[in-house]
């Protein structure tokens, strides 16, 4: 990738963007109470959609740092790492299917193989890196995290009925709408940005 001007100014509105998304960021109904819905995403895509994988990589290497320079970390960086792991989960498969065609049912097919991948991803990380950090972090047990999301969701009693009916489901939602805005939202923007010698 040739990092123009242009294109490096753009990556900065990008990141810039998905860290002021990630700011509005609240719990859904019956879902892991520890787990946030946020539409960060939505520039995050875009931008490597129109500027490529590379300059998504830094779109949300920069979301963090700006995370980090303005809040700081509550959870020694964990939280920042997961971030950065889930999120590049979601663009990188998106990109790679996408490639640039002008074709939205590329597009499509991308964000749907991310949606599947970042879902995958999150459960193995959450049951196998994030929460026992956490348990271990606030001095917690794994029946004190699953005890939290049963009060919102009297269904999960389990390690495997929280990821069943509460990451799966929370993934699929937060990537699904994400997904959703940036299909009827690419044409115009790609449109604007070839007229504007962006890309």
């Amino acid at each position: 990738m040739k990092f123009t001007a242009r294109k490096l100014v753009m990556i900065a509105i990008f990141g810039a963007l998905s860290y002021v998304l990630m700011l509005f960021k609240f719990p859904l109904p019956f879902m892991p109470p520890f787990m946030d819905f946020d539409l960060a995403g939505i520039p995050e895509l875009l931008g490597t959609f129109l500027l490529g994988p590379v300059a998504g990589v830094f779109i949300v290497l920069i979301k963090l740092l700006i995370k980090l320079a303005t809040v700081g970390t509550a959870s020694m960086f964990t939280g920042e790492i997961q971030n950065f792991i889930l999120s590049l989960s979601f663009i990188l498969p998106a990109s790679f299917l996408y490639k640039h065609s002008t074709h939205k049912r590329s597009a499509l097919r991308g964000m749907l193989a991310g949606t599947a991948v970042v879902t995958i991803v999150a459960c193995l990380s959450n049951v196998y890196f994030i929460i026992p950090f956490y348990t271990r972090l606030y001095g917690l047990s794994m029946e004190a995290i699953i005890a939290m999301t049963q009060a919102v969701n009297p269904m999960v009693d389990s390690v495997w009925k929280l990821v069943v009916i509460g990451i799966i489901p929370f993934n699929l939602i937060k990537y699904g709408v994400t997904t959703a805005i940036v299909y009827f939202s690419l044409d115009r923007l790609r449109a604007i940005f070839l007229r504007r010698e962006y890309l």
